[in-house]
């Protein structure tokens, strides 16, 4: 059996094991589409969580639970005349064939640059109004951040080079420290510049901002969760330390993981 086939024959499986449950469990029967919603975010989380730690097992099995999501909202959609899974399929075959001419079409390209740029007109000639219409409004605040610098740049609209965004972050910094000197209403809005600031330049030392702030939180709890440890060993308790002993806790903690 070739390999094609094989991966063939386990998502019609899939499939024909959803269009049963749909039928005979009284949960699979329940759901809707707006019911499932707040599972399928929640599966994402548990994906991104994987993909952190490198943990390709967690991985294979939350790709499993993403794709199982995916064939369940086309089932709904298809008892409601609306869409099929195979409608699903041949929508993203068919946009991944006409984003991509340099491979499909005769339009040459160079690097990944201009991948990026020809994706963004061709968007725009499909009839989006703005190059932003495809950030989600309800995407988190640092990733929606980080996809508005990326689709701009898409048009050319983005610094040449890192010393200039760096200059953007100081004098960002330099107008929150301002603002926050005299006590001015603007404090939030200069502190949202200067994050900005901070997350366009993460793109220029190719860095994700959400994948270092998920690790910096990461570390932190796991440093954190061993301080408490430590302090229990020693038969002491929080409100019996200074912020200084709880700090120098930090350290031993901190010094204990990195070895």
């Amino acid at each position: 059996m070739s390999d094609m086939k094989q991966k063939a024959d386990a998502f019609i499986r899939l499939v024909e094991i959803m269009d049963r449950l749909r039928v005979e469990c009284p949960w699979d029967k329940k759901q809707t589409i707006s019911s499932l919603r707040y599972l399928t975010i929640e599966e994402v989380y548990e994906l991104s969580d994987a993909i952190l730690d490198k943990d390709f097992e967690e991985i294979k099995k939350e790709l499993g639970d993403l794709l199982l999501h995916i064939v369940f909202y086309s089932r709904i959609a298809s008892e409601e005349n609306k869409f099929d899974i195979a409608d699903v399929l041949n929508t993203i075959s068919d946009k991944l064939v006409h984003r991509h001419p340099h491979i499909y079409g005769d339009v040459k390209v160079k690097d990944e640059k201009e991948v990026k740029e020809n994706w963004e007109k061709l968007k725009l000639k499909e009839g989006k109004k703005s190059v932003l219409e495809g950030v989600p409004k309800s995407l988190p605040a640092v990733v929606k951040a980080y996809r508005i610098q990326e689709k701009v740049r898409g048009i050319g609209f983005d610094w040449e080079n890192k010393q200039q965004v760096w200059e953007k972050v100081l004098e960002e910094m330099k107008e929150f420290r301002y603002e926050e000197e005299v006590k001015s209403n603007k404090i939030e809005d200069e502190f949202g510049d200067l994050l900005f600031a901070l997350i366009n330049y993460s793109r220029f030392i190719n860095i994700n901002p959400e994948d270092a702030l998920e690790k910096t939180n990461k570390r932190f709890i796991k440093r954190f969760q061993l301080l408490e440890k430590m302090i229990k060993n020693d038969k002491k308790d929080f409100s019996d330390l200074s912020f200084e002993e709880m700090n120098n806790y930090w350290d031993k903690a901190k010094k204990k993981l990195s070895n």
